[in-house]
């Protein structure tokens, strides 16, 4: 356990030094944070809360960008190759920084709240513990995802090439960017089979509708993720290169893309018996107030 501290430490350590880690884990989710609750919300505290749940998945999955290019950095570098000679194996290296960039993530996803009750006096943050929870467990889960990607590629261009197919998908359809209720409705029907709607949509039922750990689609949420953290670091855990000469199997890319099938298996069911995009459209309109009812016409009787 000691020599796990260690590692996680000098993790953490190396981390900091990477520019792109704190790029896309520090100054992204501020940009991100206040663009919403400046601009979109208007600072208005009840519109800020709405948009916070987007704004801490972006935090959130950001990670697996900073991740990725840090340890294919390292590798490139060398730094990788240098930790083989000790007796680490690849499952104490991937889990040490799975628990090196949640120890600087959550500081992150903190400042923002902090912000959030101190600039825009946001006094109602949800369900704290659900909050807490889906935010654990999506650090994770996207840190997994990370840690693929960088086990399947040979250099910092292509890890950066794949970072932006995945993230692009990932932001614009999930609800991360704009609300599921303005998706059309095809757009909402594939949402339902990313992973990163499931935290999206489960962190704004937590901190906008309040609901509990035990509520169905947060339940989901976690289970989903949790699903889908395990395969993504056994299998990162099984392509792990210590060093750039090592190249990757072929049937590797193959492998990543049955990860999906998870969330394949969970966006079928959730178009035909789900609910998320219609209780994402419910908390939009609920930002409106009710609607009032319109006058009758003038031949109706009093």
């Amino acid at each position: 356990m000691r020599n796990f501290a260690t590692l996680t430490r000098m993790r953490i350590q190396l981390t900091l030094r990477n520019k792109m880690f704190l790029f896309f884990s520090v100054i992204m989710p501020f940009g991100f944070f206040f663009l919403y609750s400046g601009v979109f919300a208007k600072g208005q505290p009840e519109v800020v809360r709405f948009f916070l749940g987007p704004v801490v998945s972006l935090t959130v999955m950001g990670s697996f960008w900073g991740l990725s290019a840090a340890l294919v950095m390292f590798r490139e570098q060398g730094i990788l190759r240098r930790f083989h000679v000790t007796p680490v194996t690849p499952s104490d290296m991937l889990a040490s920084s799975i628990v090196a960039n949640y120890v600087l993530a959550l500081p992150t996803v903190l400042i923002e709240f902090f912000f959030a009750r101190t600039v825009f006096h946001v006094t109602n943050f949800g369900d704290l513990l659900a909050t807490f929870v889906l935010v654990s467990v999506g650090t994770v889960s996207f840190a997994s995802l990370g840690l693929v990607v960088a086990s399947v590629t040979n250099t910092m261009q292509e890890t950066q090439v794949i970072n932006q197919l995945l993230w692009l998908p990932l932001i614009f359809l999930s609800g991360a960017t704009f609300p599921l209720a303005f998706l059309p409705k095809i757009v909402q029907n594939v949402s339902l089979f990313l992973p990163a709607t499931y935290l999206v949509q489960g962190l704004r039922r937590a901190i906008f509708e309040s609901a509990p750990i035990w509520d169905r689609n947060v339940l989901i949420s976690l289970g989903s993720l949790v699903c889908w953290a395990a395969l993504t670091f056994f299998l990162s855990a099984q392509l792990f290169r210590w060093e750039p000469e090592v190249k990757v199997r072929r049937n590797a890319k193959l492998l990543v893309v049955a990860t999906a099938i998870p969330f394949l298996l969970l966006g079928l069911w959730e178009n035909k018996f789900g609910n998320i995009p219609a209780q994402a459209q419910s908390a939009f309109d609920s930002l409106n107030g009710p609607q009032k009812s319109a006058p009758p016409p003038a031949d109706s009787p009093k």
